[in-house]
């Protein structure tokens, strides 16, 4: 008989929900499900970590310790290979802390895959996961685009027995699973591993169901799905639906749906009405012709709007195919379809294929986030390699524990704290700074006048006003009043740590005017920053001398930022744009007096 695995938990926790739904109602929900008889409930991922940081209201790692403590379902967490929950790869030494305070917290099975399905990437976080005896499930993704797709994913199953997992699934991220191609894999799968088999699809035009009815039908023991308005409006398999379809085949789940309807309930209280744009129609239905995630539809869509272009998407979706068969057909599953879709967001907005290369495109050409299904055009990987240095080879350790250690100059004061600034950065240490900060108000708090009980009333009032979104809450009792308002937050996201750095040859960002100063303009489309992060002081100022490949901006696109540094040395004689300002390819940013020259009258 088959089991589910529930995944609404982390799905109420990442974008597009994140923060919709207060912790207190999750962990409502969670409590609701924990007795609904599932084999597990998967509560974080990737995408939980990323909006738990950048939100900077509460630790990712908070949230399953309060879950564990309220369920005695196994928990799951969602891992991308050596970039564990991150966008880059992290060190040996980080992964297995990183599974370790997994672990710890409460996790039981780790569902991991690698984003170009490359197996050997996967060996250091399965020898952590098996050490730690955990359940190591090991996911592959099929993304279609080469007639071959299905024999590659056979391959890689054949590899898995000596990583000691305990299961193979097949993952679609993009919701281009036909019911004939599920059936063909789940089989082959189980042959060429001889593991059990589990299905974790997704599929905007009701395929998913018809997948999960298919796969179960020929032995997939384990299917992925959510509530009713998370499988309807994220496009997933809702559990009432398959419960129900599977009874009537005679295959019991012993899940009780009338406790699904009841966390429904609680979900479509806070949801309501309001749709979630990442995934409308229009999205679903371009996402759906070119075999693409929808959030990558979405993603791309927004930013040509942003920048007068909405009229090109098709032409942005068109490029992402064609990037991604140049560079070897690699599965699109987070971050390499973000990656995809960056690089051909630049190619048509700037009107120049390949003229600025992001620095993470560089590094998936030149293999250093592993080996991707099929050959890399050799062209494109000569032009990378002429347009600026080679990324790190694959010996090449990112930084230790260690040296995340020195450089957080005791902000790290747990293993959880330390692999969240190995991954996030700045990020990482805004959050931990803030939830520092509370911490102190919390306990001065219990001095002088104010009683404890009153104290955790402004607690909770402090943690509503963070959750709910709500601007200012105000109170008044037996004599006391008290006014909990949200700060603003001017300025732009805090930029990681390890900047992504665009290269784009000279003569597009640099020019010599006739006057004699050096223009330096906008090799790119994107948000103008004059700072690495909000309050600190600007890269330069007017009348700053600069050398040659010093920073002068950075510039935001599709969530990556991208340093513009000097070409030459000069004196800033002007600044061009202001703080947070939306730029086209060619603006103006700086105009510069070559060192010694004559001042311009």
């Amino acid at each position: 008989m088959p089991h589910l695995v529930d995944t609404t938990i982390r799905l109420l926790s990442q974008e597009p929900l994140a923060g919709r739904i207060p912790t207190g109602e999750v962990l409502r929900i969670a409590e609701i499900l924990d007795g609904a008889g599932f084999a597990c409930l998967e509560v974080s991922g990737g995408g939980v970590f990323d909006a738990s940081v950048r939100r900077g209201v509460e630790s990712p790692w908070e949230r399953i310790r309060a879950i564990d403590m309220r369920t005695t379902t196994p928990l799951g967490i969602a891992l991308r290979g050596r970039f564990l929950v991150g966008s880059k790869p992290v060190s040996t030494d980080i992964v297995r802390r990183f599974v370790a305070c997994a672990a710890a917290n409460g996790i039981d099975v780790f569902r991991l895959h690698d984003p170009l399905n490359d197996v050997s990437n996967l060996r250091e976080a399965g020898e952590a996961i098996v050490g730690a005896g955990r359940q190591l499930h090991v996911g592959l993704v099929y993304s279609p685009g080469r007639t071959s797709e299905a024999d590659g994913l056979v391959e890689q199953a054949k590899r898995l027995g000596e990583l000691g997992a305990a299961r193979v699934l097949l993952n679609d991220p993009t919701g281009a699973l036909l019911p004939h191609v599920t059936q063909e894999l789940v089989e082959r799968l189980a042959e060429a591993s001889g593991l059990p088999v589990g299905l974790y699809v997704q599929a905007a035009g009701g395929t998913a169901l018809a997948n999960a009815l298919v796969a179960t039908r020929v032995g997939a023991d384990v299917v992925a799905t959510a509530v009713y308005p998370l499988g309807l409006a994220l496009h997933r398999i809702a559990g009432e639906s398959l419960v129900e379809a599977l009874h009537g085949l005679g295959r019991d789940t012993g899940v009780d749906v009338a406790r699904l309807w009841e966390a429904s309930d609680v979900v479509d209280d806070h949801i309501g009405d309001e749709p979630l744009a990442p995934l409308a129609p229009r999205i679903a239905v371009r996402a759906a012709e070119y075999d693409l995630p929808a959030g990558l539809v979405a993603a791309l869509d927004v930013h040509l709007r942003a920048h007068a272009a909405g009229d090109r998407l098709l032409d942005a979706l068109t490029e992402v195919v064609r990037i991604r068969e140049e560079a070897g057909w690699p599965p699109l599953a987070a971050p390499i379809g973000q990656i995809l879709g960056s690089q051909a967001l630049l190619n048509v907005l700037s009107a120049r294929r390949y003229g600025t290369v992001l620095d993470e495109f560089r590094q998936l050409v030149l293999g250093a986030y592993g080996t991707p299904p099929a050959p890399i055009e050799p062209g494109i990987r000569r032009a990378i390699e002429l347009l600026g240095p080679g990324a790190p080879s694959l010996d090449d350790d990112p930084p230790s524990a260690e040296d995340v250690r020195e450089r957080a100059e005791g902000l790290a004061s747990s293993e959880e704290d330390l692999v969240l600034l190995a991954m996030y950065g700045n990020d990482a240490e805004t959050l931990l700074r803030s939830i520092r900060q509370r911490h102190s108000r919390e306990a001065s708090l219990l001095v002088g006048d104010v009683d404890v009980e009153r104290a955790e009333r402004i607690r909770e009032l402090v943690r509503i006003v963070q959750e709910s979104g709500v601007g200012e809450i105000e109170i008044e009792d037996e004599g006391m009043r008290v006014s909990v308002r949200r700060a603003d937050e001017p300025g732009p996201t805090l930029i990681p740590a390890d900047l992504s750095i665009a290269s784009a040859p000279a003569d597009v960002a640099v020019q010599v005017a006739e006057t004699g100063t050096i223009r330096v303009e906008s090799p790119m489309v994107g948000v103008f920053y004059r700072a690495s992060q909000p309050g600190s002081p600007p890269f330069v100022e007017v009348g700053d001398v600069v050398t040659a490949g010093q920073v002068l901006c950075v510039l935001e696109a599709m969530k990556l930022f991208n340093e513009l540094k000097a070409e030459t040395e000069g004196r800033v004689r002007s600044i061009h744009a202001d703080n947070g300002q939306p730029v086209e390819f060619g603006t103006l940013l700086f105009e510069l007096e070559p060192v010694g020259a004559p001042p311009a009258l």
